[in-house]
């Protein structure tokens, strides 16, 4: 087939869609929506649950994955593949009839208050403080979650058959790492959980490429899943806790921060890896997000309770 029109089919396919637990394009109306039928204190644990379900999900799609091993064999390395693709659009289709069923409530003009113009100079303030930390994260996710799979074929010599089920694993771990920061919010705010769940996801990353074998590896890099993944639902209410009725925007805004330096990651960590620098990745990777953990414990310590209603 053409390249330039596999590439045109792929970035068309894949619009809406998100890799690795993020929320794709899309994801910013999801948690505005959910924002606004949820109150202040409910969202962390609402929005964590959210993400559960989505990792399950995408546990089940790596494991599916990785029984393209067993199709090589009577349909060969090109047509094995194809039915991953059928299954994906089988479940782009469900989605989109389970979403075309909803009906949206009409907005509530909000009042104009004395304060509103300063309210809104300390939530741009705050909007950008999400979008720097945010652009340290971004980009150290990218040097990591798209090629980790190429990574565990060069570094380990492995084939769908073991990195698909080692991907469900880490997708599994987090959704029971939202889990748990779903019961953690609820007693220690929406800032302790993300700097200690992250934290311990951040010694794990450096551990990863550290590890001789491949299950040792694998299963290193699953349970910081679990830790790191694990807040997305809790980061979530945070960001549309900032402004009051501009949910969407921030939630905009969260996702453009990440989703930009995440595209530039894997350009450099391509270039390591190419180099033979297969620890580099990660270890630049861990220093990106040591600095995120440290911003966002400066940036944003005042929003424990989940921000404004």
């Amino acid at each position: 087939m053409w390249p330039p029109a596999l590439v045109l089919a792929a970035i068309a396919g894949g619009f809406g869609r998100g890799a690795n637990g993020s929320a794709g394009p899309f994801g910013p109306l999801e948690q505005a929506w959910l924002a606004q039928a949820l109150p202040a204190k409910r969202r962390g644990s609402v929005l964590s649950l959210n993400a559960a379900i989505g990792f399950s999900g995408m546990a089940l799609g790596a494991l599916l994955a990785g029984g393209v091993q067993l199709l090589i064999g009577p349909l060969g390395s090109v047509l094995a593949y194809r039915p991953l693709f059928l299954l994906s659009l089988a479940g782009s289709v469900a989605a989109f009839m389970l979403i075309a069923g909803l009906h949206e409530p009409a907005p509530v003009p909000s009042p104009k208050r004395p304060a509103e113009h300063s309210e809104r100079r300390s939530e741009n303030r705050m909007l950008t403080r999400l979008v720097i930390a945010n652009t340290l994260n971004g980009l150290g996710i990218g040097m990591i979650a798209p090629l980790i799979a190429y990574w565990f074929a060069l570094r380990f010599l492995r084939g769908p058959g073991s990195i698909g089920p080692a991907l469900a694993a880490s997708f599994v771990f987090g959704a029971l790492g939202s889990i748990v920061v779903a019961r953690m919010v609820k007693r220690h705010g929406l800032i302790r959980p993300v700097i200690v769940m992250r934290g311990i996801g951040l010694a794990l990353l450096i551990a990863v490429p550290l590890m001789p074998l491949f299950g040792v590896a694998a299963v290193l890099f699953a349970l910081r899943a679990g830790f790191n993944q694990g807040t997305a639902g809790v980061r979530q209410a945070l960001v549309v806790g900032l402004t009051r009725d501009r949910r969407g925007l921030a939630s905009s805004l969260q996702n453009v921060s990440i989703q930009i330096p995440r595209a530039v990651g894997p350009v450099i960590a391509g270039f390591m890896l190419h180099a033979g620098m297969l620890r580099a990745p990660f270890f630049v990777a861990a220093g990106l997000q040591a600095a995120y953990l440290v911003l966002y414990a400066r940036f944003f310590r005042g929003y424990e309770a989940g921000g404004v209603e």
